[in-house]
């Protein structure tokens, strides 16, 4: 089922359709998690990946529960989106050899995953609201607020630590 096709005919043929495309995209990032968790060097970093792995096998389990409410086979639909995400950040992050500097481009990657994470979850619980399913706008904003947090989380980290010592690097003579 395409975005924009004739498979999706309602709105709650378009509900599930995003249902489909997050459920794709959080199995993504659970594959693409332990890689940056490893070419990270900042502990605090490593640290939040590694939680932030762990909250996205949750997270499925989530959009799982999500489904079976709505009796429906738990099923992904490619999601082009996230595939340029992940790639985006794989690529520029095999472009860096300074590890100050990497650790802050895993968190800009980072960043962008959980953005893209955020307009999705906060799309489907206004549409499971829509739809009269406050039961899965209950769930789905368990995953928006961890999103949120995630994504607080990070820029602190930023903020604090990871940029000023990648800013501190200077060019090799």
């Amino acid at each position: 089922m395409g975005l924009f096709t004739k498979d999706i005919a309602t709105f709650d043929d378009l509900f599930l359709h995003q249902l489909q495309d997050v459920y794709y995209a959080e199995n993504q990032i659970t594959k693409a998690l332990p890689k940056m968790v490893a070419k990270a060097t900042d502990a605090g970093l490593k640290a939040a990946f590694e939680q932030h792995l762990s909250e996205t096998e949750g997270q499925i389990a989530r959009l799982e529960q999500v489904f079976e409410l709505m009796g429906e086979k738990a099923k992904a639909v490619t999601c082009p989106a996230i595939d340029g995400i992940i790639k985006e950040a794989n690529e520029t992050a095999g472009e860096i050899s300074d590890k100050a500097v990497l650790d802050a481009a895993l968190i800009a990657a980072a960043q962008a995953v959980e953005h893209y994470e955020i307009t999705r979850y906060g799309t489907l619980v206004t549409w499971a609201e829509q739809i009269g399913r406050p039961d899965i706008a209950t769930i789905l904003q368990q995953t928006l607020d961890e999103e949120y947090a995630t994504d607080d989380k990070l820029t602190a980290m930023a903020k604090s630590k990871v940029n000023p010592r990648a800013d501190a690097v200077t060019e090799p003579a």
